[in-house]
């Protein structure tokens, strides 16, 4: 009878812990306002509460262009320069960034995560200097590899390839930041997700976690937790 009972507990937690999961592509830029606000104050939390909920693509180009010149590409970006040096370090810390083996909560994504989030946030302080290294060292990423690769072929190649994926999009883009869930543009979708992204999430998660039926930041451990009391309690109720 326990065997029978630990089975069905069993059952029903992988149950409850089944996750439905979305792709979402934000094309944005190292310097734009718009795309620091969004991804500070929009994307970052969401991911961080649901965080087997999304797939995310991150793709910074945003309405630069690109023209080549004999063995080199050249790049036009909407800030200037600067921001195209910024597009190039995001490449590259996307391409770079490996997780801790030794830390299994920072995985590959969540650094990455961390590490973009840092930059959008003080590359608005506008100090003159990107703050490529200072974020790098808060999380202990290898700066001396991103760097390399933002100063070399390598940053100008990833970035090429992130304007073609965006041009696939967009071309150019209406607006900046923009967000496609499974890289489909829709412009009621787009303009949920910029001013409320966790809703627009919500929208496009089937079945819908428990997340999406509290308050942002409340009652979704509890609310889970309490499901599974009651589901055993029945079970024993039942079996006995």
């Amino acid at each position: 009878m326990l065997v029978k009972i630990a089975l069905l507990v069993t059952l029903a937690v992988v149950s409850s812990q089944a996750q439905s999961k979305v792709p979402v592509y934000v094309y944005y830029e190292s310097l734009c306002p718009d795309s620091a606000k969004f991804i500070n104050e929009q994307l970052y939390p969401t991911v961080k509460q649901f965080p087997n909920n999304i797939d995310l693509r991150l793709v910074p180009f945003g309405k630069s262009s690109y023209r080549t010149q004999g063995s080199e590409t050249l790049f036009e970006c909407h800030h200037g320069p600067n921001e195209c040096y910024g597009n190039k370090v995001h490449a590259c810390a996307l391409a770079n960034i490996e997780g801790s083996s030794y830390q299994p909560n920072n995985t590959k994504e969540a650094l990455t995560l961390e590490y973009v989030n840092c930059l959008m946030e003080r590359a608005q302080f506008k100090s003159g200097e990107f703050p490529g290294k200072v974020c790098a060292d808060q999380f202990e990423i290898n700066w001396e590899t991103i760097e390399q690769c933002a100063n070399s072929t390598q940053g100008s190649n990833l970035l090429k390839n992130y304007a073609e994926e965006t041009y696939k999009l967009q071309k150019p883009l209406a607006s900046v930041p923009t967000v496609a869930f499974r890289q489909t543009f829709d412009s009621d979708v787009q303009k949920l997700a910029v001013d409320n992204f966790r809703a627009a999430l919500c929208k496009n998660l089937n079945p819908a976690p428990v997340q999406c039926r509290v308050g942002p930041g409340g009652g979704a451990s509890t609310v889970t937790s309490m499901g599974l009391v009651t589901i055993v309690s029945l079970l024993a109720t039942r079996l006995f």
